[in-house]
This record gives C-alpha cells, sequence and structure tokens, in this order.
C-alpha cells in the first residue's frame, strides 16, 4: 500500500514509476470505494486518475498552480492532497465538495463549478506570477466538452499572446456530458486519428505550441510529457487521449450514464438504490409539441438527459432536426433560439438553472428587447445542490424575473406546468 502514506504532493515524489503506477491503481480503488457509496462523478475522475498522479509527481503544488474545468475531474487530486479519508472512510464521505474548494485545501487555487473557465483564470494567476515578479508553473486543465464554451475560446484566443509560461492540458476523453458537438471535435478526432500531426490542428491555428498523447493512462509517457514542458517560457497545450470511465467496464461503454450518478454496485454497476420510475411532464410536453409541430425544435446546452432527450430517445428528433444540442454554449443556445423564433419557428430551449446564469445578455438583449417569442424550461431550480455553492438554483427568478417582455411562470406541480405550457402558447 502506498496511498496510505500520501498525506501531500511530496510524498509522491518520493515513489519510483513502477510505484506511481501502483498509486495511480489504489486511487482508483479509493475513488471507486466513494462513488460507489455515496454517488457523485464517475466517468470525469476515472479517467483523470494516472494524469493526476503524473502532474502531482512532476509539479510542485501549491507553488505550480493547478486549475481544473470543470472541476467534477478533481476526485484523484483530492485524495492526493490530504483528504484521501473522504473517499476510503464512509464517516468522513461528506467532508469534501464535489469540486474544487479553497476552503478545503491550498492545493485548490478556485471555487470552480461550472465550465469553460480554467484558460482565463490561468491567464490571470499567470499574469499575477509576473507582476510579483514570482516562479512558479500555472496548468489549466481543461475537459468533458469545456472546449466548446465561449469563454475557452476568449482565453485559447487570448494565450497565444501571452508570452510567458502557461500549460494548458486538453483532457480529451471524446465525450461532454452526452456527445461532444460542434466543428472543433471533428479536428480533434483527426488530431487523435494522426498522432497529433493532422495538418488540420486547431491550436497551431491560434499560433500555440502543440504535443500530443496518445496514451494518457500510461504514468511514465505522462511523467516525460511533463517534466519536458516544465518551466517552459511560452504558452503551450498537451492534448493527451484519455478514456472516460477508465476502470469500470460498463462507465467506458456508456459513457453518458456514468457521467454521474448514485451508488451502485461495482461488480455490474447496478443502482443500489432503485429510483422509482415518476412522469415526467417536460419530456411529455416537448414531445407532444415536437410530433405535432414540424416547425417546432428544441434547443439544448450539453444537458439533454435533463430534458429525457436520453440517449436511443433524441436520435429520431436530431435527424428530424427538431433538436439541437450546441454543446457547452448557453449563450449560443439563447441566441440561436432569438433566431429561430424571429424567422417563424416554434422554439423551446433549456438547460439546469445555474447554468443560466451565464445567459442574462443573450435573455435581455437579444431575446426579451427583440420581442422573440420563445419558451425557456429551466431544470430543477430553487433549493437544489449538487454538494457544492456552485449547483444551486436559487437565482433564476431574482436574475431573470424583472427583464422587461419576459414572463416568468413558475409551476408548483404537473397540472400548474400544463398549465403553463398552453397559457403561453407551446
Amino acid at each position: 500500500m502506498y496511498l496510505e502514506n500520501i498525506n501531500s504532493p511530496e510524498d509522491i515524489k518520493k515513489l519510483n514509476i513502477k510505484e506511481l503506477k501502483v498509486l495511480a491503481d489504489e486511487t482508483r480503488a479509493a475513488l471507486i470505494n466513494k462513488i460507489s457509496n455515496a454517488g457523485g462523478h464517475s466517468g470525469p475522475n476515472l479517467g483523470m486518475v494516472e494524469m493526476t498522479v503524473a502532474l502531482h509527481y512532476v509539479f510542485d503544488s501549491p507553488k505550480d498552480k493547478f486549475v481544473f474545468d470543470v472541476s467534477h475531474q478533481c476526485y484523484p487530486h483530492k485524495i492526493l492532497t490530504g483528504r484521501k479519508e473522504a473517499f476510503l472512510d464512509s464517516e468522513h464521505f461528506g467532508d469534501v465538495t464535489g469540486y474544487t474548494n479553497p476552503l478545503e485545501s491550498k492545493h485548490d487555487i478556485f471555487t470552480v463549478g461550472h465550465t469553460s473557465t480554467s484558460v482565463s483564470l490561468a491567464l490571470g494567476l499567470a499574469k499575477g506570477r509576473d507582476l510579483q515578479q514570482s516562479k512558479g508553473n500555472i496548468i489549466a486543465i481543461i475537459g468533458d466538452g469545456s472546449l466548446s464554451g465561449g469563454e475557452a475560446l476568449e482565453g485559447v484566443d487570448y494565450a497565444e499572446e501571452y508570452d510567458k509560461n502557461l500549460i494548458i492540458i486538453l483532457n480529451d476523453n471524446d465525450q461532454s456530458i452526452a456527445e461532444n458537438h460542434g466543428g472543433m471535435y471533428k479536428t480533434l478526432k483527426e488530431l487523435r486519428e494522426t498522432g497529433g500531426s493532422a495538418s488540420n490542428n486547431i491550436f497551431k491555428s491560434f499560433g500555440l505550441d502543440y504535443r500530443y498523447l496518445d496514451n494518457g493512462h500510461d504514468v511514465q509517457s505522462l511523467v516525460e510529457m511533463f517534466k519536458s514542458v516544465k518551466d517552459i517560457d511560452h504558452p503551450i497545450v498537451l492534448h493527451i487521449h484519455t478514456i472516460k470511465g477508465k476502470g469500470l467496464p460498463y462507465a467506458e461503454q456508456d459513457r453518458e450514464s456514468w457521467h454521474a450518478g448514485g451508488p451502485f454496485n461495482v461488480e455490474d454497476g447496478s443502482p443500489k438504490v432503485k429510483v422509482q420510475e415518476v412522469d415526467d411532464p417536460v419530456f411529455d410536453s416537448i414531445k407532444e409539441l415536437l410530433d405535432t409541430n414540424p416547425e417546432a425544435v428544441v434547443i439544448n446546452a450539453s444537458t439533454p438527459m435533463g430534458l429525457g432527450m436520453v440517449k436511443g430517445v433524441r436520435e429520431e428528433y436530431v435527424k428530424r432536426g427538431q433538436f439541437i444540442d450546441v454543446g457547452i454554449a448557453e449563450e449560443n443556445m439563447v441566441a440561436m433560439s432569438s433566431g429561430v423564433a424571429k424567422n417563424g419557428g416554434t422554439v423551446v430551449f433549456g438547460t439546469f438553472a445555474p447554468f443560466f446564469q451565464r445567459t442574462y445578455d443573450q435573455i435581455s438583449h437579444d431575446l426579451c428587447l427583440n420581442d422573440s417569442p420563445a419558451t425557456m424550461l429551466v431544470l430543477q431550480p430553487g433549493v437544489y445542490g449538487m454538494n457544492s455553492n456552485t449547483h444551486i438554483g436559487l437565482c433564476d427568478i431574482q436574475m431573470f424575473a424583472h427583464i422587461p417582455n419576459l414572463i416568468y411562470l413558475a409551476p408548483a406541480n404537473k397540472e400548474e406546468y400544463f398549465g403553463s405550457i398552453i397559457n403561453v402558447g407551446v
């Protein structure tokens, strides 16, 4: 056992490569212990184990600063930075959140629960380091479809203009929450298939240095890559291919279902707590709309399961052009919806309440100021949380209800919901 002696990243540096591989196995076992008994983000973290071990072996946290994006892939990081008991001992499962949290550890730089922020945050850390005339590596770790978000692209765009140490790690597991959407993911696929040598390279087109690693679960290769860029004097992208759900065959096979969930039996992945099936009025209303109105479309931002559009159901509507997933790009979702409505279509768009926070400008200006008739479905608002203050949906009414030309309805039950749908003409 090596993990029992790991209380900080300094302890990891005492191991050799062979021992690091054992540590990775033990870290994955601790991770599975927690998520199988308490639930959480399964797939993202299972794919990050070897990379996290190698990062802490090579770099010197917290002098070298890691920014996780989305930080739901930080569980191995927590295990290796003094919080392993929260994954090994059921009495301590509640001691940590599911995201990075500076109140827990000096190794967590930001509270981050929403996506596409890491490159911009890292650029700010780098500039702060420069102003202080201090040393240290700044590492942004972005994955799970986060690159499709506008802020991520803004950060990558500016990164070329920055001329000092900045390391951007793309954890490419070929998956968002559902499948990836957007043209950039076709270019990433081409890069994976060519071992990083394809001429169609989005990062080089931004003017950034670039390296590729196909096996993101090979500890030795990861260590060698990270050592080769430690203290680099310019921005670089490390494109690392990993497997979402690594280590649990059913999670590797069904990556969407195993993005996150409740407690499960490790042997076969069956749920420990049987969830009673209930009516889904949101999906029922969407299905009726799409089946009876060929000019209707539903637009979503990488959370189709929240609308009942699970894999195996949504494909037919996608084929008919009536369901669009824009990826993790909520602003685009809202502005596109305004365009559909302005040009005569019937449009419904929706995602989870905490993710609507970044769409204020589009809802106020692009939608309401332009009098575009669209229906917005705000999922799971209210006193709801996923073990973090980043995912509490308390702000939607205060944020949006005062916007001129917007009608905000908050049905408390199925009957009120269907009445609301009728009243707004969907």
